[in-house]
């Protein structure tokens, strides 16, 4: 294999011109990739004598696996940060705290939810059997986005308070994703308006007329309830993942492809799956949380830039979550949480083995272009919306130059299938 020197270097006269020059596009004038899923690339040469085994067990081991176990330490931080939060709020109630307490207490909290949701939202692009499996159940306990219903949460909230619902005891576990998950976490610590959400005829009873310190304890209880699920679902995660007592889960799958008895035919099948996962930016990142806010998709406010369309709109986290996303993708490209980790295999690396350094080095280059323009961002994603549409539409055009690269030269060169989500996407 090739001596990779170059592909994670920064050309930093490249970003500083980028950065004033990035193309704007418009979903009316985006690039076909015209590749399809299915069958494509099937008949091109996958044994180039390149260590696939390899490749597979660095991004396994060195990426996917200290990203699931630090979201599951971050979640039970989180956990025990908002419990906190509700003692001193409970206190309060009681005349035996103070405001200052109470307002300490619940910046932790907060930070808690930013520090997990930053992992998460690298955990997130890493979109394998455990968070695929029963139409994403897992994954949508953890993270329901872009479902949510507030309205759903407040209801849970009085539910969880009284203990039961439809004549049954409260289960958290048994409830829809909707309403808990890092999502329905975010709506109770950062939104401060205590008034329910519903619009229907199915409301919160007597919620409106509680007293403002009877309804911020109720909310904060049932958050640490939600928190609570979303730790175990975190647990669950790394359990699928690693698996218990010898029985390997999905990693040992992954790194025994090729062998006999395995769910892989070959290394190249795993690989594949791999190359699946990152395609999240795509469909996620992309058109998601950047196109659709802009206007490109419909959005709830018609065809126009819409910042309640927004991810994370209470958090003012968005961008944030744009930027880990990209974060993620590097960790593939270099097959490990840094890049100066020795003997790490990324999809960098295979690029420069196949004779295919200048797809390698676009893609990083777009990637490190990428993340400077998310870290240039004075306001939140919502008011750039407002008062900057095209900062935003610039944001979505340097993911798109990524994705574009990923669904031609990187699967061709590879010998990869694009996804079923992203074949033929010509967004």
């Amino acid at each position: 294999m090739m001596k990779y020197s170059k592909t994670l270097s920064v050309n930093k006269k490249l970003i500083s011109v980028a950065l004033s020059t990035v193309f704007l596009i418009s979903a009316c004038g985006e690039e076909a990739t015209g590749t399809s899923g299915e069958g494509f690339n099937s008949d091109k040469d996958t044994n180039t004598g390149f260590d696939q085994g390899k490749l597979i067990a660095s991004i396994v081991d060195n990426v996917i696996t200290p990203t699931y176990q630090e979201f599951s330490s971050l979640a039970s931080t989180q956990r025990q940060a908002i419990n906190n939060y509700c003692q001193q709020e409970s206190a309060f109630a009681n005349n035996s705290g103070n405001e200052q307490l109470v307002s300490e207490a619940k910046a932790l909290a907060k930070e808690s939810w930013r520090q997990a949701i930053n992992t998460w939202q690298q955990a997130d692009m890493m979109q394998l059997s455990p968070l695929l499996i029963g139409d994403g159940a897992l994954r949508n306990n953890i993270y329901s986005w872009p479902t949510q219903n507030t309205c759903g949460v407040d209801l849970d909230v009085t539910y969880f308070n009284a203990g039961s619902v439809n004549g049954q005891p409260y289960d958290i576990a048994t409830r829809t994703a909707s309403r808990k998950s890092m999502v329905a976490l975010e709506y109770l610590l950062f939104n401060d308006d205590l008034s329910h959400t519903c619009t229907g005829s199915t409301v919160p009873s007597e919620w409106n007329n509680q007293t403002e310190q009877y309804r911020k304890i109720a909310r904060c209880e049932f958050a640490g309830e939600v928190a609570k699920d979303v730790e175990n679902n975190a647990n669950e995660l790394l359990t699928q993942w690693l698996g218990t007592d010898g029985n390997g889960g999905y990693a040992a799958k992954l790194k025994a492809a090729g062998t006999e008895g395995s769910d892989f035919a070959t290394e190249h099948e795993a690989v594949n799956e791999l190359s699946d996962a990152i395609f999240y930016l795509d469909k996620f990142t992309k058109d998601g949380k950047l196109a659709k806010p802009l206007g490109l998709f419909a959005n709830e406010c018609g065809a126009q830039a819409c910042p309640e369309a927004v991810e994370s709109k209470y958090s003012e986290h968005s961008i944030e979550n744009v930027k880990h996303n990209l974060e993620a993708l590097q960790m593939f490209m270099q097959g490990s949480l840094t890049v100066d980790e020795v003997d790490a295999l990324g999809f960098s690396h295979y690029l420069v083995d196949v004779g295919d350094e200048v797809t390698a080095d676009n893609i990083n280059d777009h990637i490190a272009l990428a993340i400077e323009i998310t870290k240039n961002y004075q306001d939140s994603l919502a008011t750039t919306l407002e008062a900057d549409p095209d900062k935003v539409l610039s944001t979505h055009g340097s993911v798109k130059n990524i994705t574009d690269k990923l669904k031609s030269d990187f699967i061709t060169s590879l010998a990869l299938e694009l996804p079923k989500t992203s074949a033929g996407d010509n967004d």
